[in-house]
């Protein structure tokens, strides 16, 4: 599923904004006053029957669990949202937890790509978007989703039993750069690493890859995300040769695509990396 078609609203230049099932977060122009953003909430609402919350994001994602700060405008006072994509269903705080509907098609490309018995981690896993579409559309065995907030896995744990995958995916509360080597410590083989681990994570300067690289088995795949201007990528490729030198791991980099723009000429992009 794509991001929500956006249709024309008379004010539409005044302001850009995304929708998350019953609510929608708008980003106002820095000129526009209080009637202005009540009356542009009221045409989206009218425009989009669905959206029951318009919020104003106020400022720039913020802190460790880069959620965004939020203002309320219109509708009903609650900032709790309930979105599907996929042929699922996810609830969430939009205050408390991140969440992208930009990245529905991203999360289905991953789970198109996982294998019958895979054993899948996903990093920074929030309310579990991309475990719970990568269980429902694929054949992999096991999905096991680490997420730092623990707000963000109270909703992951409801939403793993709103989409009826208790079974398949594990949600596990806590840093990455704890439970990554207590995971290793685990793995008595190699036939116990995971085949396929989706590094969703936030726009950090720590790239993380040093407690992912152990994880992965030999010719596993590591769905790795960063954030580049479009003239600096070649810095994510020379970044990922870096530390898989530093791990001792013989790594190919298969692609680097874009995965959706963050800001004026800033991209996520995603790497796709095979373990040698």
């Amino acid at each position: 599923m794509k991001p929500q078609e956006r249709k024309d609203l008379p004010e539409v230049n005044m302001a850009n904004y995304d929708i998350l099932g019953n609510i929608s977060i708008v980003k106002f122009d820095r000129k526009a006053g209080k009637k202005e953003k009540k009356r542009f909430a009221e045409k989206l609402m009218r425009q989009y029957p669905g959206v029951k919350i318009v919020l104003e994001k106020s400022g720039k994602f913020s802190g460790r669990l880069r959620t965004p700060e939020t203002r309320f405008v219109l509708g009903e006072k609650t900032k709790e949202g309930l979105y599907k994509e996929n042929d699922c269903s996810f609830r969430f705080n939009v205050d408390s937890c991140y969440f992208s509907s930009r990245l529905a098609s991203e999360r289905k490309e991953i789970a198109s790509y996982a294998k019958k018995g895979e054993k899948v981690l996903v990093m920074f896993g929030g309310v579990a978007p991309f475990a719970i579409v990568i269980a429902k559309h694929s054949s992999a065995e096991k999905v096991i989703s680490i997420e730092l907030g623990r707000e963000c896995n109270r909703y992951a744990l409801d939403n793993i039993k709103r989409n009826k995958l208790i079974d398949k995916v594990e949600i596990i509360q806590g840093d990455v750069r704890k439970i990554c080597p207590k995971l290793r410590k685990k793995m008595k083989t190699e036939k116990d690493k995971f085949e396929r681990i989706v590094m969703a994570r936030p726009n950090l300067k720590d790239s993380f890859l040093d407690v992912a690289l152990p994880l992965a088995k030999k010719n596993g795949i590591i769905h790795y995300y960063g954030f580049y201007e479009e003239n600096k990528v070649n810095d994510l490729r020379t970044l990922i040769m870096d530390e898989a030198g530093k791990a001792g791991k013989r790594i190919k980099i298969i692609r680097i695509k874009k995965a959706g723009d963050i800001g004026v000429r800033k991209f996520r992009y995603r790497a796709d990396i095979k373990i040698l």
